[in-house]
């Protein structure tokens, strides 16, 4: 994935917490065993500092993992990494949701502070 997509642009708001919450309902990537092709939901919540994303780079960067081979939860903390590394967030968390396969559903989510 590239991360080098992501655009930043600067929050006019840096002196005050508020939420952004991104939710991609259309998110697909490959499953690593089967090739068979996996369906979620992507929420990515966060309190900015001094940057916020863009969401038509953010779009662009989501659609790289539409081919890749690459675990549930190998998805979400690579996603929470490039965007920590990027935004340098106060907080942020990534979830995503994952549609059933054989019956069985996951949820992953994984948490940012800057404060740890």
């Amino acid at each position: 994935m590239k991360k080098e997509l992501l655009e930043l642009f600067d929050n006019t708001y840096p002196d005050r917490d508020y939420i952004i919450e991104i939710v991609n309902a259309e998110f697909t990537s490959v499953c690593p065993k089967t090739g068979l092709p996996d369906f979620g939901t992507i929420t990515v919540r966060y309190v900015p500092d001094k940057h916020c994303i863009e969401l038509k780079s953010l779009k662009y960067y989501f659609l790289e993992f539409r081919n890749a081979g690459i675990f549930y939860e190998n998805i979400t903390n690579r996603i929470l990494d490039d965007l920590v590394s990027l935004l340098q967030p106060r907080s942020l968390s990534v979830m995503t949701e994952w549609k059933a396969r054989g019956g069985i559903t996951e949820t992953v989510t994984v948490n940012y502070s800057a404060s740890h």
